[in-house]
């Protein structure tokens, strides 16, 4: 399985950005896909999880309101729409796939039940 996220980048505060995260799984319409980010000397934290048809969704709460994650099976990928972005966003953002979650409506927001990541993409947010 392998998972490939792009769209970051440098923005100025106030910003938008969007990432993309393509899986090559065959049976990725069935699971959940979730964003994880992580700064410099930080833990990875979670951001947002999104269920396999996309009726579920989680944020952290702080995202909620500036950011959006949404799916299209068809093309086996995510997005991360990021919105109103701040310089305490910058991170490595990490797509990641929970294989546990087959047809189900839960939405972790904890690093260890996905078991698949991408290599991540850098986001920075200058003031």
């Amino acid at each position: 399985v392998q998972l490939q996220a792009s769209g970051g980048g440098l923005v100025q505060a106030g910003g938008s950005l969007r990432l993309s995260c393509a899986v090559s799984e065959r049976k990725f319409n069935s699971f959940t896909m979730g964003w994880f980010r992580q700064a410099p000397g930080k833990e990875r934290e979670f951001v947002a999880a999104i269920n396999w048809d996309g009726r579920a969704r989680t944020y952290a709460d702080s995202v909620k309101g500036r950011f959006t994650i949404s799916r299209d099976n068809a093309k086996k990928a995510i997005t991360l729409q990021m919105n109103t972005l701040e310089p305490e966003d910058t991170a490595v953002y990490y797509c990641a796939l929970d294989v546990t979650s087959a047809y189900s409506t839960r939405t972790s927001s904890t690093a260890p039940d996905y078991r698949y990541w991408g290599q991540g993409t850098q986001v920075t947010v200058s003031s």
